[in-house]
Formats: structure tokens, sequence, C-alpha cells
């Protein structure tokens, strides 16, 4: 099936400029999934325009025929334009259906969407699968998180969309208002944009402060909504039937890629299925997993263990250990659970050093930089320096949360 309609999609877009000087037509059709790997692999700078605003290179049809518009979040450098057809909204939202299936959603729901309703695509995908499927849908942008729980509690709302950051930090706010978010009717929780939600330590701690399950879910702005947590929320699972997967280790020996094995940590490779306005052909996301096709999961799809464990660019060589702002979060998440921090990264010498810093009651400060420090050196074998900064001074995030603050080039 992924063969067929690869190949279908391939034939749709061979005459467009951009594939067509990628060789696309030279290798139609494919006989197999592995003629695949013949096709050049996609980055994100091969999608950008030559100036900020400038839709990605792969929306090639005209203009009319895209209905929507969005950006990424820009995370690195500036945002990327996003467009979609009428067709290809639709796809997003069969994708987005696996999602809702998997937290049980159905026309008896009340969904909260607590985010601001800016550009980002996700929170758009989300809304509209929602409402497709018949949920009644609470709009929460444009209102404090002081609203937001006044609103949860006021319609009664079975169902949480936003980020792990930013469900961590409702559970701040409502601490100190009095308020037990337990007591509430949310009974799911859906998380986005972040590696929180199949962190164990993050992931518990959501369930135990709202008392309901939580569902993580992956996706990127040029490549769909391509993934959905398992039932014990240990990892993602690839939506299969709209996306072609490949795990490639990439290295000094390997730099055009090589497949990874069983379990090896590896970036995902992807190729939409559905996208016909602006498909991505063997997609390098730039996520760090560790995939398992044969696995003991109620779904046969690609298991990605631990979900999205990194980014490609945000992994830093610290004394020789590879590290991930997500693993020292998870460490955090351990010692003070609802605590903002942030990670430093420098270099000196033309060595990289780190520091943390995270927000502590001043009876506290001791302990948690004591405790943190030991957790870091025992977990990541390494030293850092660890700091508590008062409660309240560090930035809160609604959307995707930048803890990490890279001065290594300054």
């Amino acid at each position: 099936m992924q063969l067929q309609r690869l190949n279908d999609l391939l034939i749709e877009i061979q005459d467009r400029p951009f594939y067509r000087g990628r060789g696309v037509g030279e290798r139609m059709p494919l006989t197999s999934l592995d003629d695949l790997a013949s096709m050049s692999l996609l980055t994100k700078e091969d999608l950008l325009g030559n100036s900020a605003g400038d839709p990605a290179r792969i929306f090639e049809l005209p203009r009319t025929d895209y209905a929507r518009l969005h950006q990424t979040s820009g995370t690195k450098g500036f945002p990327l334009t996003v467009l979609d057809t009428p067709a290809d909204w639709a796809w997003w939202l069969t994708c987005w259906d696996y999602v809702l299936d998997a937290a049980e959603v159905d026309q008896d729901d009340v969904a909260m969407m607590a985010f601001s309703f800016g550009p980002f695509i996700g929170f758009w995908t989300a809304n509209d699968a929602l409402v497709r499927r018949g949920t009644t849908v609470v709009p929460g942008g444009g209102m404090t998180s002081q609203k937001r729980i006044q609103m949860i509690r006021d319609h009664r709302c079975t169902v949480l969309c936003c980020t792990p950051t930013y469900a961590l930090h409702l559970g701040a706010v409502a601490q100190e208002l009095g308020i037990d978010l337990s007591e509430t009717k949310v009974r799911r929780i859906i998380v986005a944009g972040e590696p929180g939600g199949s962190i164990p330590s993050v992931r518990q701690r959501l369930e135990t402060l709202w008392d309901a399950k939580v569902v993580d879910h992956t996706g990127a702005s040029e490549v769909g909504a391509w993934g959905f947590g398992n039932e014990t929320g240990t990892g993602i699972h690839v939506i299969e039937t709209e996306f072609i997967a490949e795990l490639l280790r990439f290295d000094t020996q390997y730099p055009e890629g090589i497949k990874a094995g069983e379990g090896e940590e590896a970036e995902l490779v992807l190729t939409s299925l559905g996208r016909f306005g602006g498909p991505v052909i063997r997609y390098r996301t730039g996520d760090i997993v560790r995939g398992y096709r044969n696995h003991d999961q109620a779904c046969r799809f690609l298991f990605l263990d631990g979900g999205v464990l990194g980014r490609v660019d945000d992994m830093m060589v610290i004394r020789g250990v590879n590290v991930f702002p997500s693993s020292i979060e998870s460490i955090v998440r351990e010692i003070t659970p609802l605590a903002e921090f942030r990670i430093i990264a420098t270099r000196v010498a033309e060595m990289d050093q780190l520091a943390i810093e995270v927000e502590a009651e001043v009876e506290a400060e001791e302990a948690v930089v004591e405790q943190l420090s030991e957790m870091v050196r025992d977990r990541l074998a390494m030293r850092v320096n660890v700091s508590a900064v008062p409660e309240g001074t560090l930035p809160r995030f609604e959307g995707k949360a930048k803890r990490l603050v890279d001065r290594r080039e300054t």
C-alpha cells in the first residue's frame, strides 16, 4: 500500500520544478520501497525560500490552490511558511484521527484548546480535527492561565490540548490559587511540541497533577502529524499508513546516512504520502529516536521507544558525552516537578560547558542545587554548574519551550 501511494505521489509531482531538479521523474515507477533510498535526502535548508516569508520551495502550485497558510515556530532561524490545499488539510485531519483515537476522544467530550492560536499549524489542525469529530471545542486564545483554568471548570472540559510545559504551568498557577486540578473533569491531556509527553518523570507528574491520562503526539509543519503515543505512554507510533519512515545514522563515516539497527539511536527520515500540494520526500526531520519494528505493542506501526529523544541541532557534546536538553528536563522534573529552569551552553577554551538555572524557594535552594547536581553527575556522567534563582524570574512558555540558551558562539 505504501509503495502504491508513493508512486501515485511521485507521478503527480514529477514535472514540478523542485522535484524535477532532484531527478524524481528519472526513477519512475519504483518497484520496491528499497528504491526510495536512491533518491536524495531533503533538509530544511533545501526548503527555504529566498527571503523571510517566502513559502517553502515544495509549495509550487498556484497560490489560489492553497486555502491555508501557517508558519513553523522559528526555533532555529526565521519561521518557514507552509501552505495547504483543502485536500491536504483534510489529510492532516485524517492523521490527527489516530491521535484522537489513542486519546479515546468522541462527541461526548469537551476539549480546552490552551493555545494562543497564532500561525503555528498544530493548534489549528487539532482544533479542526476535534470539530470534525463532533467534540465540543473551547477556544482558549487571548486569556490568562487563571482564566483558562476557570473555563476548564465552568465548561466541565474532559480533554486538554497544550504543550507539556504549559500543562505543568497551569498546575503551578492552580497551586497558587488553591485549586486542585485533579478535581476537574479533565481525564485526557493531549500534548505536543516538546518531548515531555514520553518522558516518564514529566508524564507521571502531569497524570498525578490532573488525575488524567497523557497522550503524546508528534508532528512537523513541513511534514504532517506523523505520530501518536502508545497505550502505556512509553513511546510513539509512526502513522505508517500516511508516512514512510526511515531510521538513519549520520556521522563522519556515513555523511549520507546508513540504515540504523533495531533499537539504535538514529535520525528519523520521513516521506509524507498524502500532502500533494507540498510533499516531502525523504525529509530529515532532525528528530533523534530509537526505533523498533519487532515489538510487542498492540499497534504494529513502527515504535519509537521514549518518543523523540532529542534534536540533532540541540545535541551537545560536553566533555565527550552526548547531551540532549530533554535528558536534563527529565532529571529536573524528578526533583522539582513544577519549577521553571533553563540550560546555558557556553564555550571555554574550545570546550563546551553547561550550566543549569532552576527556580526554587529560598528555604529549598541549597537542597535543590545539591540534589540536581548529584543526579546530573550520576545520570549523565558529567559535572555541571547548578544554581538556584528566585521563583518567577525565568521565562514562561505557552508554545514550545525554549529552555536552551546557546552562548557558545558569543
